[in-house]
């Protein structure tokens, strides 16, 4: 399959370089407002077809899938573009300004029988992928309670100084990605409460947050996020995972290590990600991420499956972020039929 890329900038790069890994699919288009982006991410990776306007390149066509990887008011007017074109869809989160754009944009990649997944990585990190597998397996019986768990110093602004400008941060940039791996371990929710500070005054947003999740199953989880935790060591950016369950209880730790514990027996695994060969700490597990889900991406097209983060799916965690901030804003208690 042959593919093309909207957006040559700081994540994007991981995104190239997981396509270059992907078996069945190349990037033969690269698209970027920016002409030095493009030029170094053409020269990088070996792409010839280079585009400064989007719509020129949807026009000259010649692939298959696009993945859209710019930031977030751009993804409505992109994603309607490739619909038009008649081509697959990956799109980088959060996936859209608003609930409306959301669906808008959904109805009109399903207008064409093509599929559209948004690039929740998250779920995907090997280490996170191991708990949720062994969850899905019954290895602590049924959930009834857990805490995801991201708390962090580092410094993300020196990479992606726009993060720090928003009226929003925390729960829109992070929290959408830990909401995520909670519906991935726990299912869809039926109410969510949510407080958020912000110490950093260096910033607009938010840079805490906690969450409280009723979900539909039973489970009620704990979703907690900071970027102003200060700990040696550094767990960036690692998720913590603490877990019971009728039969047991699971707990993904810092250094990525795996506990499970039942009927008296504790099984502890060393699940830490690869370094690839272009990935460098302590990004490895999230570059890990990016190459994983590429690769799901592709072998859901081959197979005629819909993809685990599509559109209709990832709807349900971008309505936990809104959801979020409304009972952060609210001071109640949001059930997510209000959305």
């Amino acid at each position: 399959m042959k593919g093309a890329l909207i957006g040559c900038g700081f994540f994007a790069r991981n995104q190239l370089h997981g396509w270059a890994d992907v078996t069945g699919a190349e990037i033969v288009a690269i698209c970027d407002r920016d002409e030095t982006r493009l030029a170094e991410a053409g020269e990088a990776f070996g792409i010839d077809r280079r585009y400064a306007d989007a719509a020129e390149m949807f026009a000259a066509g010649g692939f298959d899938f696009v993945d859209i990887a710019t930031t977030v008011p751009s993804h409505r007017p992109l994603v309607e573009m490739a619909a038009a074109a008649g081509v697959h869809v990956i799109c980088q989160k959060p996936f859209a300004l608003n609930m409306d754009d959301a669906r808008a944009m959904i109805a009109a990649v399903e207008a064409t029988g093509k599929t559209l997944m948004v690039h929740e990585n998250f779920r995907w990190q090997s280490a996170v992928r191991a708990a949720i597998e062994a969850l899905r397996g019954g290895a602590i019986g049924t959930p009834f309670f857990g805490r995801v768990s991201f708390r962090s110093g580092y410094d993300v602004f020196s990479g992606q100084p726009y993060l720090a400008e928003g009226e929003r941060f925390i729960i829109e940039d992070l929290g959408i990605h830990i909401l995520d791996i909670a519906r991935a371990l726990f299912g869809d929710v039926d109410r969510i409460s949510a407080t958020t500070r912000r110490i950093n005054p260096n910033i607009r947003g938010e840079d805490v947050a906690t969450m409280l999740l009723s979900h539909g199953g039973g489970v009620t989880s704990v979703v907690d996020c900071s970027y102003a935790t200060r700990r040696m060591p550094e767990t960036f950016p690692e998720t913590l995972l603490e877990i019971d369950g009728t039969q047991g209880s699971l707990r993904l730790d810092a250094g990525y290590r795996l506990t499970i514990q039942r009927d008296g027996q504790e099984e502890v695994r060393d699940v830490s990600p690869p370094v690839l060969p272009w990935a460098e700490r302590p990004w490895h597990n999230i570059q890990e991420s990016v190459a994983l889900i590429q690769q799901h991406f592709v072998d859901c097209l081959a197979a005629g499956r819909t993809p685990e983060t599509s559109g209709a799916d990832n709807l349900r965690t971008f309505a936990l972020v809104e959801a979020a901030y409304l009972s952060a804003a609210e001071g109640r208690s949001v059930a997510l039929s209000e959305l």
